[in-house]
């Protein structure tokens, strides 16, 4: 069990590392173009230097949701992770790491909105772009998503050993 936890433990701070390196970095789309390589994130544009991301009106609301619910996924991740350090502690048997699973998975919720209207919205449809291809930062959220569900769900199972 202790080994369980253990894992569980550094696989939950890897997910939250991960959200941020994904939210922070500005490498969602790339693109080779003959300016160079391009990349844009959530925040800003950068080829040699960076720029303010160029948005239309009608995506500026998109990619504020976007840019909102990655920064919810990041609190509720931390809160999840010191939930369960505090419910280690604290709670007696069967009624551990039941608050902890649970905001778990609203941290799975909110990156799967976030990177479900990323996707719909923004992919492929930068300017300057004209081969564009998901950067590292956008396969991280997805890897963040699979683990904060797997995380969640292990809590809500644990709860009852």
């Amino acid at each position: 069990m202790l080994v369980l936890l253990a894992g569980i433990f550094v696989v939950h701070i890897a997910t939250v590392i991960m959200l941020f390196v994904s939210t922070i970095a500005n490498v969602w789309m790339v693109n080779s173009s003959s300016f160079g390589t391009i990349s844009s994130g959530l925040w800003l544009m950068c080829n040699k230097t960076c720029s303010q991301l160029p948005v239309s009106s009608r995506d500026e609301a998109s990619l504020k949701a976007v840019q909102a619910f990655m920064i919810l996924s990041i609190i509720f991740s931390v809160v999840a992770l010191i939930l369960f350090i505090i419910q280690l502690f604290t709670l007696e048997k069967g009624k551990r790491f039941y608050m902890t699973g649970a905001v778990m998975l609203i941290c799975w919720m909110c990156i799967l909105i976030a990177v479900s209207i990323y996707t719909a919205r923004f992919t492929g449809k930068r300017l300057y772009f004209t081969n564009p291809h998901h950067g590292y930062c956008f396969i991280l959220a997805w890897i963040c998503f699979c683990f904060s569900f797997i995380i969640g769900i292990l809590y809500l199972v644990l709860r009852k050993k």
